[in-house]
């Protein structure tokens, strides 16, 4: 066991449980894990647990899970931890009373190429602007968020029909490993951090809304499909059906599309239905829609669904 380091580890979602876990399995001294509390969740507002808290009660660490980072009661607790490692994994912003505590510093693990796609979705957004690459980084907090000294980084390429969900895991993964190295190098006094480089275009990965996700249909094929996929599944992208006859809407959901490159004089937005096939036309091709999820139905592949609408009757 390192018995030099006591790690505090924070972090909430699936993402973090990865970079937690590998900790773990390579026997580092974890003395605490801060998350989010419980909360009340879906229809039957049952208590859920974060995945971090989850993984940290199947393995007997400690666990605290402040509603208030400032409170005094947590930042005893917290110094009572004597942590002099702690790291950041998906959690929220710190005050520089918690990420300045210990000796050997706080750091974080961010799905991106720093100083590129700083901020709250920089999977999707990396999918959503078309880049072919991206990775994760490893940095040292500081006042302004995901802006502290580089420590390391990890790039990946990124598939032409990738999701965001498939991205994510596959940066979870990669983090996992990136942390880990990153604890190893602090432990062994081989760290050479970099300041960000500022003296670029930098793009931004803002936290995205429900009105963004609507699908605009008169753009070109590239750029809906970048769309869609880097919105797949959460918080998906979705459309609006409305009936030939009776002019009803029918909200959907869109998860994979499928780019066909083609020559065609047809609008816009305009359906093209087959048997097991549902295209719509757009600028330069047609998208040919794989999955999707109609207003009250389970998600599912495109040859079910037709089984059951006749979207002949409708138009966008």
């Amino acid at each position: 066991m390192s018995k030099d380091l006591r790690i505090v580890y924070m972090g909430t979602p699936d993402f973090a449980v990865e970079s937690l876990k590998i900790l773990v399995e390579n026997n580092y001294n974890i003395v605490g894990v801060i998350t989010a509390p419980d909360k009340p969740a879906g229809r039957g507002q049952k208590i859920m647990q974060s995945a971090v808290k989850k993984y940290a009660d199947s393995n007997d660490l400690k666990t605290l899970q402040p509603t208030n980072l400032k409170s005094e009661a947590f930042l005893t607790e917290l110094k009572d931890l004597n942590a002099n490692l702690q790291i950041v994994v998906a959690f929220r912003m710190l005050p520089e009373l918690v990420w300045n505590m210990p000796e050997m510093g706080t750091f974080n693990l961010h799905a991106s190429l720093l100083p590129q796609y700083r901020g709250a979705a920089p999977i999707n957004w990396a999918i959503i602007n078309g880049e072919k690459e991206t990775g994760v980084s490893t940095f040292f907090l500081q006042h302004k968020i995901d802006t502290g000294d580089i420590i390391a980084q990890e790039k990946t390429p990124i598939g032409e029909n990738e999701t965001a969900g498939e991205l994510h895991d596959k940066l979870m993964n990669i983090g996992s490993s990136l942390v880990l190295k990153t604890v190893q190098n602090i432990e062994n006094e081989n760290i050479n951090s970099q300041a960000q480089n500022e003296n670029q275009e930098l793009k931004e990965a803002f936290k995205i809304f429900k009105p963004f996700c609507k699908i605009d249909w008169s753009k070109p094929m590239d750029e809906i499909h970048n769309h869609i996929r880097g919105l797949s599944p959460y918080p998906t992208s979705w459309t609006e059906f409305k009936h030939k006859k009776s002019a009803e809407l029918i909200s959907c959901k869109i998860f994979r599309t499928e780019k066909i490159v083609e020559d065609h004089s047809l609008a816009s937005g305009e359906i093209i239905i087959s048997k097991k096939e549902f295209k719509i036309a757009v600028t330069g091709g047609f998208l040919n829609i794989k999955e999707l999820q109609l207003a009250g139905k389970k998600r599912m592949d495109v040859a079910s669904l037709l089984n059951g609408v006749d979207f002949n009757e409708y138009s966008i």
